[in-house]
């Protein structure tokens, strides 16, 4: 008898529906058991891939008898043992471990060592190619016998070209990969080649699969292929005739989304659980599966998602930017990574949340800070902490990791990853779950870098590692790749993605192995590759039930029909059965009633504060609701570090120069000396960059002598600066126990022991000359003059710095009537509250154009009255 019989199946089974043709598998190879006097028990079915063994596996027994054992190559080969350990500088088929071995490799060449120095990021570009195309080959000549594989590298060896020409390098580095790949340990699945079964059944859907051919073609036993497919010059004149198909084509990315939801709702709705959902377009997919989460729908994911764009890689590669943040001098930290450091200490453990948020107001120079010294506490305990972990240097990898773990296992963090799906594959995937083998040590202990290379190479490791999430509870939803959602018992295939782009298109193959080598050595290529995409595709539309979908446009980019889909059109076209309509997308609409939201009302008398600032105050009298989000609530805005010198920062810094010139001025000397001076060190110790410094400093050259000669004026007129920037607290009698707190600019003593209240602006001047204008309007120095507590001897005004004819000094007449009346008014209003008086959000006026909690009053949705 010949080596592999073949048996082609196809035209018995593309009139019925899936999983049906297994129980033509199975008639087929008892009665070719039969035949041939071989007991059935004794004979081994090999599978292509592991999900099709449930149905494959329930065809046999519902025939009854004894049944050959169904597998695949890789779960056979997994159960006469565990792989052979591979040796320390091996290529082993593991992207992480390959990479640094790769790395390690190439680095004992005096080219590449100069290549690495010259150009670091190429380097690791060529690291990447190498392990790729060592990789394929490796993985080529696992698919021969054992016997055959010299013969296999020999013909590697002998028609790679020599390097030289343009193409030197490429050819140099390839020829790294060969040696490499050929020095690979035996494959695991070398072991199939041992056995001695009474017979072997290969069977071909999908394409062909050559290591099962390998194994069953040996001639020791009688062999048998069972082939699913269509002749693949012809996949899909057979199918296309009996195809049940819904197409679909949308307008963008989000409608494609939408409808492919849709279509899994649809399918489930009508009982064609479960349903398969086809990952050719992984980001679209991603998409999709948000959507159904949002409808509870549990699911099942096969292709996973880039491991660094989980929450778990999130905190370990948090953890590396703030150390290598920390690794920074005290001055270089303030100016540019403070926002690293926030990001991280929001999720350690070691972070108390009052003392964090004073550092927040601290480091965003915010007027008040509610505990500076624990602030500076934290940040101090913080970066030891950091700098523990980013500190020596360059260091093997091992040793890095050895650091990593430490840091992790210091605050509880390593913990909470192992007890987290995600975050146990993060672990896994750094080698901190467990030593990793002899060849990773020896390879992890080669490879030396700098923190700042260890914390790149942890983040390139995530990125190349699939994250897999474990299976939903009952789930009802496959997501799966193309070459595996043919062949078992789904309900309804969808299939988005079914455009130029992402149905027609494969892999790209390793950067320094050309097709045509590939193709001579019988290694995977392109023509290879789409055949097995099309007897995929032709094997899927088998399904009772399927929907293509598709969209117009990626963006800017126009996306059309996928060329083979166009092909199994023209076959349908050929065959005399209608044509498959193709249906423009339109989500399902229906009339609903406008439901406003009612105007809100709290209340909340045992949560008011106790202290009291001008800005709550001011917001409690503009809209009560704006008081309630940021007094009650505590909300605020997160304001942004290091964006630049914004004039609010400009407002600071002028705010810090002046006080630090009055406070430190030596009136024998000359001012403007010492005006400049105190710009100079404020700008050092806010570190602001002095290129962006730039346009405020010139504004300042021209504001400092008009200001010093607003100065002498005052001076002349017997006023001096007495004190700035001091913080008062004042529990008034009017209020019942409530306290106003304040931050005083600037307060003077002038003749006849008269005082008077400054309070600087960089706004403008008109502006302020409207509030005073109304005092009973004016909130802040009427405020500032209650916090005081002062006599009539107390005078208050604002100061415009950047106004026209600046400094202007614009003053609040009868501002004690002003500070009086407030504090009567707030008393009353005070006891209203704390009776369970409501807070309702006013919605009038300007203040609603700008205020940061109107998405939370929700005033654009409010019923109308």
């Amino acid at each position: 008898m010949p080596v592999i019989e073949q048996i082609c199946l196809a035209s018995e089974t593309v009139d019925t529906p899936l999983p049906e043709p297994w129980t033509a598998v199975a008639r087929a190879t008892l009665q070719w058991l039969r035949q041939h006097q071989l007991p059935p028990r004794d004979a081994i079915l090999l599978l292509p891939f592991a999900a099709l063994l449930a149905p494959a596996r329930d065809a046999f027994a519902a025939l009854g008898g004894w049944q050959p054992r169904v597998e695949t190559t890789l779960t056979l080969a997994a159960s006469l043992g565990p792989p052979p350990a591979p040796e320390p500088g091996q290529c082993t088929g593991d992207p992480v471990l390959d990479r640094l071995c790769a790395r390690t490799l190439l680095q004992r060449q005096i080219w590449a060592q100069r290549w690495a120095q010259a150009d670091p990021p190429g380097f690791d570009r060529i690291v990447v190619s190498v392990v790729d195309a060592a990789q394929a080959l490796r993985a080529a000549s696992h698919e021969q016998a054992p016997a055959e594989r010299a013969a296999f590298w020999a013909q590697a060896r002998s028609s790679l070209a020599a390097p030289s020409g343009p193409a030197a390098a490429e050819s140099l580095l390839l020829q790294l990969a060969l040696e490499w790949a050929a020095a690979a340990a035996p494959a695991h699945t070398d072991s199939l080649f041992a056995l001695r079964p009474a017979a072997w059944i290969a069977v071909a859907a999908g394409g062909p699969d050559t290591l099962a051919d390998a194994v069953a073609g040996q001639g020791i036993a009688p062999a048998l292929r069972l082939v699913l497919d269509a002749p693949s010059d012809d996949p899909f004149s057979a199918v296309s005739r009996q195809a049940r198909l819904q197409r679909i084509v949308c307008d963008d990315f989000e409608s494609e989304a939408q409808a492919s939801a849709a279509a899994v709702v649809s399918a489930l709705n009508a009982g064609r659980a479960p349903v398969a959902l086809v990952a050719l377009d992984r980001a679209l997919v991603r998409r999709v599966r948000a959507l159904l989460e949002r409808q509870h729908i549990p699911l099942i994911d096969e292709t996973g998602w880039v491991l660094a764009t989980t929450r778990a890689a999130a905190v370990v590669v948090g953890l590396l930017k703030a150390a290598n943040s920390a690794a920074a001098g005290e001055a270089e930290l303030a100016a540019t990574d403070k926002d690293t450091l926030l990001d991280w200490l929001k999720d350690w453990p070691g972070a108390e949340p009052a003392a964090l948020d004073s550092l927040e107001a601290l480091w965003r120079e915010r007027r008040h800070v509610p505990d500076r010294d624990a602030a500076l506490r934290l940040s101090r305990q913080a970066r030891r902490h950091l700098q523990a972990l980013a500190e020596g240097g360059t260091l093997p990898l091992a040793a890095w990791l050895r650091r990593l773990r430490e840091s992790l296992a210091a605050d509880g963090t390593l913990e909470l990853l192992r007890a987290d799906g995600a975050g146990s594959q993060v672990l896994a995937a750094l080698r901190l779950q467990d030593d990793g083998g002899a060849a990773w040590q020896q390879a992890a202990a080669q490879a030396r870098l700098s923190f700042s290379g260890f914390a790149a190479w942890v983040q390139a490791t995530l990125e190349q590692m699939p994250y897999l999430p474990l299976p939903d509870e009952g789930a009802v939803v496959v997501l799966t790749p193309l070459a595996r959602a043919f062949g078992r018992p789904f309900g309804h295939i969808v299939l988005p993605g079914a455009d130029h782009l992402h149905l027609g298109a494969t892999e790209s193959p390793p950067a320094l192995i050309s097709d045509s080598w590939a193709a001579a050595l019988g290694m995977d290529h392109a023509a290879a590759r789409r055949q097995r995409q099309q007897a995929a595709l032709a094997q899927v539309l088998r399904a009772e039930h399927v929907t293509l979908l598709r969209r117009h446009r990626d963006d800017e980019d126009l996306l059309t029909e996928s060329p083979d889909v166009e092909w199994l059109l023209l076959c349908r076209q050929r065959s005399g059965a209608p044509e498959w309509p193709l249906q423009a997308w339109q989500p399902a609409r229906a009339s609903v009633p406008r439901l406003g939201v009612p105007r809100p009302l709290p209340t909340a008398p045992a949560a008011l504060p106790d202290l009291l600032s001008a800005t709550q105050l001011e917001a409690l009298r503009a809209c009560p609701y704006r008081f309630f989000a940021r007094a009650v609530l505590r909300l605020d805005e997160a304001e942004e570090i290091d964006t630049g010198v914004a004039k609010r920062d400009y407002g600071n810094w002028l705010h810090a120069v002046l006080h630090q010139f009055h406070s430190e001025r030596v009136y024998t000397e000359p001012a403007e000396a010492q005006l400049q001076q105190a710009a100079d060190r404020i700008t050092q110790t806010m570190t602001l960059d002095d290129g962006e410094m730039l346009p405020w400093r010139a504004s300042f050259e021209t504001f400092s002598p008009a200001y010093l000669a607003w100065c002498a004026a005052r001076e002349a007129e017997g006023w001096y600066w007495a004190d700035g920037e001091s913080d008062h607290r004042r529990a008034p009698p009017e209020l019942d126990g409530l306290r106003l707190r304040g931050r005083i600019d600037r307060l003077d003593h002038g003749p006849d022991g008269r005082q008077q209240l400054l309070d600087y602006k960089t706004g403008n001047a008109d502006v302020l000359k409207r509030k005073v204008n109304q005092p009973l309007e004016d909130t802040q120095l009427a405020f500032y003059v209650a916090l005081l507590g002062a006599e009539d001897t107390l005078g208050a005004a604002y100061v415009a710095l950047d106004s026209p004819g600046a400094p202007l000094a614009i003053p609040h007449k009868d501002v004690h009537l002003s500070a009086q009346t407030l504090l009567d008014g707030l008393g009353d209003e005070w006891q209203r509250l704390r009776a369970g008086a409501a807070m309702p959000a006013l919605g009038e006026g300007a203040v609603c154009d700008t205020c940061e909690a109107r998405g939370l009053c929700r005033r654009d949705h409010w019923v109308a009255e």
